[in-house]
């Protein structure tokens, strides 16, 4: 298994419906990757120019594949991984904004 730190642009039109599918557990079946993407992108956070941030774990090559063909593409543009250790995503970011799932 990968970790990855993921960096991605909001589709802010469908940020309320990314809340709502969050808070009904809507991916949590997907598997394998459900539950994990659901941890993510609740604890995702938020850089100052607005880039969503998180640790994801990945079986995929390439990274995210799947994610992104169920749900990130839909929400996000501008996808990027980098190669991290389990946990130091999570390390490199816990002081920025959660991110603000809220429509605006």
């Amino acid at each position: 298994m990968a970790y990855y730190l993921v960096r991605a642009k909001p589709k802010p039109e469908l940020l309320g419906e990314l809340s709502r599918q969050l808070k009904q557990n809507a991916f949590v079946s997907l598997r394998p990757f459900g539950k994990a993407l659901t941890h993510s992108l609740e604890n995702a956070r938020s850089e100052s120019d607005g880039t969503a941030i998180w640790e994801e774990e990945d079986y995929c090559s390439p990274p995210l594949a799947e994610e992104r063909a169920a749900v990130l593409d839909l929400y996000f543009d501008e996808i990027t991984v980098e190669s991290v250790k389990p946990g130091e995503g999570w390390k490199q970011i816990h002081a920025l904004p959660k991110l603000n799932l809220k429509a605006d």
